[in-house]
């Protein structure tokens, strides 16, 4: 349920069969670089944002959501209609990761760059550049160089 004093964002998938809102703040958002999201989104680099699961709700087309999961840390969700990437589940972290690009009105805000030992597109964006994940989210900590 949503509550009422929070701010709700809408989102879909590419064709719109899959709709959904997420609420509230997300805990984070950033850039992420590893391997597994630039070969997912085919792209050098995926923008994240991270949402407790709860603030995450499937407004219309559950039924037409595939799973992928390549290791137990990652479910990535897709539009089985137009195969669409839509979010991915991190129930290590406790956290849903739901694309930016797949939330219209959502004021991105990156904060960190995530996996940056591993891009293909170096960003001089003046974000922290982190080895792997803040330690907060379970990495090192360890920054890299920009």
């Amino acid at each position: 349920m949503i509550v009422s004093n929070q701010e709700s964002y809408k989102g879909s998938c590419f064709c719109g069969a899959v709709q959904f809102t997420v609420s509230g703040e997300p805990t984070g958002m950033g850039y992420c670089h590893c391997e597994s999201c630039r070969s997912w989104s085919a792209g050098p680099v995926n923008a994240f944002t991270l949402w407790s699961p709860e603030a995450v709700q499937i407004t219309q087309g559950a039924e037409n959501i595939g799973t992928y999961n390549k290791t137990p840390q990652s479910y990535r969700k897709w539009c089985k209609t137009c195969g669409g990437h839509i979010f991915t589940e991190h129930p290590d972290m406790g956290l849903t990761d739901v694309y930016a690009a797949v939330i219209s009105d959502l004021p991105y805000q990156a904060s960190v760059h995530v996996n940056y030992q591993e891009t293909r597109l170096r960003m001089q964006d003046g974000l922290p550049k982190m080895k792997d994940l803040p330690e907060e989210m379970g990495g090192s900590g360890i920054s890299v160089a920009e």
